[in-house]
């Protein structure tokens, strides 16, 4: 085998490697919600804390919770923008049982406008899909050490598969790495085969976002904590 074929072949097995490794060891705690994404210096919700608690110090209003989402959530939005938007919003959320539903029901209504209209919107999809995930890891979840104390409203988000909807965005939207990020992080527990599917083109699309490799590297460790971006970079190296 000549040395130009050997380079590629070595590439995709340090890839199929490295998104075995993204596929089996997470940071703990609820993937959606226990770390924030960095987006650098977006725009979204304020917030004074970067993990899954609200630091107290917070005086938000949720009374404008939905209509300061979607303002965020333009068109012009980077998915990695629009995850950690939903993120604090779920935080939020689960305060104010309302705004929790009145959020949920817009971002839905949006999709649903749209894809009525002719014109199906695949981050509107997203957007939908992704806080009715989030939503499940967080409202109305009991989690020791995170929620002990919290008042458990009903989630609204209940018996709606959000991933269905995520799915969708991807098959209209086409190749988005980010995307595909988001899906692997929400299909962490299963189906298995989904989640390396997307954790596969996460890894692939990251050698062209900076950003999703910094993501990357702060949501997933390998082994001896190698961490993703540290995989990558032997991947670069490998072509």
């Amino acid at each position: 085998m000549t040395p130009q074929k050997i380079r590629p072949v070595r590439y995709f097995v340090s890839l199929a490697t490295a998104m075995l490794l993204f596929a089996n060891v997470a940071q703990a705690g609820p993937p959606l919600i226990c770390h924030s994404f960095e987006i650098g210096q977006a725009k979204s919700l304020p917030l004074a804390s970067h993990g899954w608690n609200l630091s107290g110090s917070e005086n938000y209003d949720t009374k404008n919770l939905a209509g300061d989402t979607l303002e965020i959530l333009k068109p012009d939005t980077p998915v990695l923008v629009r995850m950690e938007t939903l993120r604090r919003a779920t935080l939020y959320a689960r305060r104010d049982p309302v705004a929790a539903k009145e959020l949920l029901a817009r971002l839905h209504a949006r999709a649903t406008a749209a894809e009525s209209a002719g014109h199906p919107d695949a981050l509107a999809w997203f957007d939908a899909g992704y806080l009715v995930e989030t939503y499940k890891q967080w409202l109305g979840q009991n989690l020791p050490h995170m929620t002990d104390g919290m008042r458990m409203y009903p989630n609204p988000a209940t018996g709606v598969d959000g991933y269905a909807m995520v799915k969708k965005a991807i098959a209209l939207r086409g190749d988005d790495a980010e995307m595909e990020f988001a899906a692997a992080l929400i299909t962490l527990p299963g189906p298995r085969e989904d989640h390396a599917q997307h954790a596969q083109k996460a890894i692939a699309g990251a050698k062209a976002d900076a950003l999703l490799t910094q993501n990357l590297a702060t949501h997933f460790v390998g082994p001896k904590d190698v961490t993703v971006s540290e995989m990558l970079a032997k991947n670069s190296a490998s072509k």
